[in-house]
């Protein structure tokens, strides 16, 4: 019974740590491009990843086994229940951390380096290392890198397409809760003020609800009598809404997969549990992550977002699908790499700083599991 507490509460604490540090990520990109606020791409964030979780028990059932450690170590330390809550916490400090630090790091990552440091701990050299590398090292090590190559590649196809048809974007800095001279007044109730230049320029001003303070690009037109914007802003929130529900679909079974092979209730119980903490960390502590992935890696646009999101997607469930363990969060900051690179608005301090957090989560949960695993079994 107290093993079974310990393996239930250390579950619930890593999926709540996940929630905080991965649940912003699929909506990134609405709250970077200024699509949406904060709140309304939280909510969005937590309703579809908790979709994906639920649909995680139908969909992704491969990925419990892959992450039970079935192959990469003997089953009777898989069944050792010391084991399991070394794993679990070794790698939930690890994720919680780095969340309260605002650095988006990989929870799968953190279970493979506590992983491998409870097995080396508890097994020796019985642990398999050609399984590791097949199976969760080279995965992690190639995503991000598709990951910006297609990002990149369909940027370029849609920027060309865009200009195909000749949409245009236009640029507008919006003021909030400044008074200035008035020269007209625009259809929404703010004040614009047209300056004479070479190319037209209008300085709206509005109430802060209403404004945004940074510069945003618009995308002028129509497409068969709907206005160009108002399309792209549908697509950006289904493709962020598929980023989530991804996430959701590939790191639930990660992280129920040790409860189930300790046979701590059933594969439901497991995922409804888990689903549950991952929404309640997500909400409660995501905001220094959100600001990461949103606005300090690269500068971006509604379109730039919308291709980002659609990579991401693409991969992440494609993996799932497969049971391949890769990196939600590998493979959508990735994609914001890869934005960056075609933009040339990268922010390479912090491109550089996110890179070596994911360096050093594999030996910082390995450390930690181990230590935890050396005072369970002493």
């Amino acid at each position: 019974m107290v093993w079974f507490a310990a393996i239930l509460l250390a579950t619930l604490f890593i999926a709540y740590a996940n929630g905080a540090n991965d649940n912003f990520k699929g909506v990134a990109t609405l709250f970077g491009s200024g699509t949406t606020d904060y709140r309304k791409a939280l909510w969005w964030a937590t309703v579809t990843t908790f979709a994906g979780s639920l649909a995680a028990f139908f969909l992704a059932q491969k990925l419990v086994k892959t992450f039970s450690g079935e192959g990469l170590l003997p089953n009777a330390v898989i069944g050792n229940p010391s084991f399991m809550v070394s794993v679990v916490l070794g790698a939930g400090l690890t994720v919680y951390s780095a969340a309260r630090m605002g650095l988006p790091i990989s929870t799968t990552h953190s279970l493979i380096g506590a992983l491998v440091g409870t097995g080396f701990v508890v097994a020796g050299s019985t642990i398999h290392v050609q399984v590791m590398w097949n199976r969760f090292f080279l995965p992690l090590l190639l995503s991000p890198v598709i990951a910006v190559v297609g990002t990149g590649l369909l940027y370029g196809l849609f920027h060309s397409t865009r200009r195909m048809f000749k949409i245009n974007r236009s640029t507008c800095l919006c003021v909030g809760e400044k008074r200035v001279p008035v020269c007209s007044l625009t259809d929404t109730g703010g004040l614009a003020i047209p300056f004479s230049s070479a190319s037209s320029v209008d300085v709206v001003v509005d109430d802060k609800k209403n404004c945004d303070t940074r510069i945003l690009e618009i995308y002028e037109g129509n497409w068969f009598g709907v206005e160009v914007q108002q399309i792209l802003d549908g697509l950006h929130f289904l493709s962020a809404g598929a980023v989530s529900f991804a996430r959701g679909l590939n790191d639930t079974p990660k992280l129920v997969a040790l409860g189930v092979a300790a046979s701590v209730m059933g594969l439901e119980w497991n995922v409804a549990l888990v689903a549950l903490a991952m929404a309640f960390g997500g909400l409660v502590s995501a905001r220094r992550v959100a600001e990461t992935v949103s606005h300090k890696i690269t500068k971006m646009n509604h379109g730039q977002g919308l291709t980002a999101n659609l990579v991401t997607a693409g991969l992440v469930i494609f993996a799932s699908r497969l049971g391949v363990p890769v990196s939600t969060t590998h493979v959508s900051c990735g994609a914001l790499f890869g934005i960056g690179l075609a933009n040339g608005k990268a922010r390479w301090n912090v491109i550089s700083s996110i890179l070596g957090a994911w360096f050093l989560t594999l030996p910082i949960a390995a450390i930690l599991s181990g230590i935890t695993s050396w005072i369970l079994t002493t």
